[in-house]
């Protein structure tokens, strides 16, 4: 960079709330080329900024938002490609509402309407664009004026010999052939080629659509096979990886789902944009990773970018590009993720404004949504609220797991299972963490709306039920109880909870009533894998008994969690013994219906092992003080403040 660090670079664009004309752009000599590359991903239906679930205004999410920085990086420079990274049509009650109340028909999914509009050059796949099944999914891109790729889904029950020989669902790659300026104004012939991947476990995740009529490929398996293509027979200058996988280290594993660090390794793969995990890189959510540099922006030393979600953030990749040996190539880089907003004393402030063509070709959509939303289903008898629902029995759990015992009850009353004792799984999806100090659910006592549900469950699942022993309930809970550090007796104010491990990873289990040891280590770790022999689960009880480890319980569930999702152990599709026809939202809204009024009271049949003398502290939405009181079989304190917003709150042992 001739003097301007990247770090100065970034730090003085950001102070100054303008963006300089990026280096490259002004060193650009004859013979070299500045490329921009934009990447969007996970924005899940976010067009505008709005929280549906929240009905009201959000300034930390929305494309138009995005829009805006795109628009303005497209005036900074004369070569830009903007791809999209996938999980496009799921996400929000928009999305639900175009797939289960609207359908596309002869008009245009507002998430591609939006997309043709900003003139995307490619995208590729999600996992979340399998959920609703294929027709939707064909259809809703049916209308896209760009192509879409992914290289390792293919059509049909069975895979090829030979991954070359594999009918893909959608295009394997994409290759253009650009105009690109160079420092002096002389236009060059690049060739582009784009390369789209998506997690293998679709399969599992989204099995009742795809079973019989797709296969997925070993994203790595993929690449490797079709990446000498692009380079070979396609004499492609520059090979970029749409990859909708996360980052993870510690060695490559056949079938991961976070596979975009070994994608990286892959010989002739040039840029890698990645996402999935919903996080940011560059920036600090990879520090400390082998093979990652967390500052730069690199995987494997190749440039690479992952952009947040919800339109959050906008991925930007600078490249300087010669020609070598009758090649373009990349000869420096620089990696960004730009935000939409930042935090300044609790509040999201807006760093852009809407992108007007977007807003105003969406509003048809988002006014018929805000509409569905709003619809009354029923009443709550009390508050739903998932402030402390990692650290005691909650409501807003609590009415899922009501409404899944009720449906499997009545699902399996005339099978070979109706003897067996129901229990019910259901994790907290709202509890703050990178949604920030007000992504928790709150809905107060009286009218509960389509919108609450959809607040008290995030996602579209369908319903599972599986048949488990004793032993796998107990272990099934250990791994929920990764969800905490270890803390020693005596300690004063310790840091609760594990920072690593997602929410929808903590299971709390209806039926059974247990305690969990926080002194002792936890026996699985945040990815599912264990590493001590002990446990932290006591006083496991069914019907006021010790467990018994070889009784047979039906547990009901989602397909994520039954498909394998989140490595539970001893939790896989070899256990499911009925899969539901309905999601789980649609689930509770019927219960809610037939109850007319619910009770969403927490019974308290969990709780933590006491530990003499021993604090411990957790961040929580602030909001959440009203209702410290009210939470059972746990004593909340205010502990005054925490970082970006959020409450610091005490716990006695």
């Amino acid at each position: 960079m001739s003097g301007i660090s990247r770090r100065f670079f970034l730090s003085a664009t950001a102070a100054t709330g303008a963006y300089l004309v990026h280096p490259f752009k002004a060193e650009a000599a004859e013979g070299q080329i500045h490329l921009r590359i934009i990447e969007t991903t996970d924005i899940h239906v976010a067009l505008d900024p709005y929280d549906y679930y929240g009905d009201k205004p959000d300034d930390t999410q929305g494309l138009a938002r995005t829009a805006t920085l795109i628009e303005g990086l497209r005036d900074e420079a004369e070569n830009t490609l903007l791809l999209d990274n996938g999980d496009l049509l799921q996400g929000n009650p928009l999305g639900d509402y175009i797939a289960h109340q609207k359908g596309v028909g002869d008009d245009v999914h507002p998430m591609v309407k939006a997309m043709n509009i900003l003139g995307y050059d490619c995208a590729t796949l999600g996992n979340h664009e399998f959920n609703y099944g294929l027709e939707f999914l064909q259809a809703s891109l049916e209308a896209a004026a760009f192509p879409f790729v992914c290289a390792n889904v293919v059509s049909g029950p069975e895979l090829s010999a030979d991954p070359l020989e594999d009918q893909t669902l959608f295009p394997p790659y994409y290759v253009m052939e650009r105009a690109l300026t160079d420092g002096s104004g002389e236009a060059h012939l690049v060739k582009i080629g784009v390369i789209g991947f998506v997690p293998p476990q679709i399969m599992q995740w989204d099995e009742a659509n795809l079973k019989g009529r797709v296969s997925t490929r070993d994203i790595v398996a993929a690449a490797k096979a079709w990446v000498p293509k692009l380079k070979g027979d396609e004499a492609c200058d520059l090979v970029i990886a749409l990859a909708h996988t996360g980052i993870e280290g510690g060695g490559y594993t056949e079938g991961m789902e976070n596979a975009a660090l070994y994608v990286a390794e892959v010989e002739g793969i040039d840029v890698v944009l990645t996402g999935h995990q919903h996080r940011v890189l560059p920036g600090p959510d990879y520090e400390g990773i082998e093979g990652v540099d967390a500052e730069k922006g690199t995987l494997a030393g190749k440039p690479a970018v992952m952009a947040g979600f919800w339109g959050s953030h906008m991925g930007l990749i600078d490249l300087m590009l010669e020609k070598q040996n009758g090649k373009w190539g990349i000869v420096s880089h620089t990696s960004e993720a730009r935000p939409i907003y930042k935090r300044e004393d609790r509040k999201a402030i807006a760093l852009t404004e809407s992108f007007a063509p977007i807003t105003e070709a969406v509003e048809p959509d988002h006014q018929a949504t805000l509409a569905y939303i709003r619809s009354p289903v029923g009443e709550t008898s009390a508050p739903l609220y998932s402030y402390f629902a990692l650290v005691a029995d909650d409501p807003s759990v609590q009415i899922v797991s009501q409404a899944q015992s009720w449906y499997a009850k009545d699902m399996l009353k005339e099978t070979a299972y109706k003897g067996l004792p129901i229990l019910s799984a259901a994790a907290p999806f709202k509890c703050g963490g990178r949604g920030g100090p007000d992504y928790y659910t709150n809905v107060a006592k009286g009218p509960v709306a389509i919108k609450n549900v959809a607040d008290l469950y995030l996602y579209p699942n369908t319903f599972r039920a599986l048949k488990v022993t004793g032993a796998t309930v107990a272990d099934w809970l250990e791994r929920s109880a990764g969800a905490f550090n270890q803390i020693e007796v005596g300690a004063k104010d310790a840091p609760l909870l594990n920072p690593d491990f997602p929410s929808y990873n903590f299971d709390v289990i209806d039926g059974v009533s247990y305690r969990i040891d926080l002194s002792k280590p936890a026996k699985f770790d945040s990815e599912g894998k264990q590493v001590s022999e002990g446990g932290r689960i006591v006083d496991l009880m069914f019907e006021g008994k010790p467990i018994d480890p070889d009784q047979e319980f039906i547990v009901a569930s989602n397909n994520y969690r039954a498909g394998g999702g989140g490595h539970f152990p001893g939790v896989d599709a070899s256990k499911i013994v009925f899969e539901g026809p309905d999601t789980n939202r649609d689930i509770i809204v019927r219960f809610i219906q037939e109850q007319g009024t619910i009770n969403p009271a927490a019974d308290g049949n969990w709780s933590f092992a006491p530990m003499e003398g021993t604090t411990v502290t957790f961040a929580s939405g602030p909001a959440g003080r009203d209702f410290m009181e009210a939470v059972k079989g746990v004593q909340i304190a205010d502990a005054g403040e925490a970082q970006d917003g959020f409450a610091l709150y005490r716990i006695t042992l």
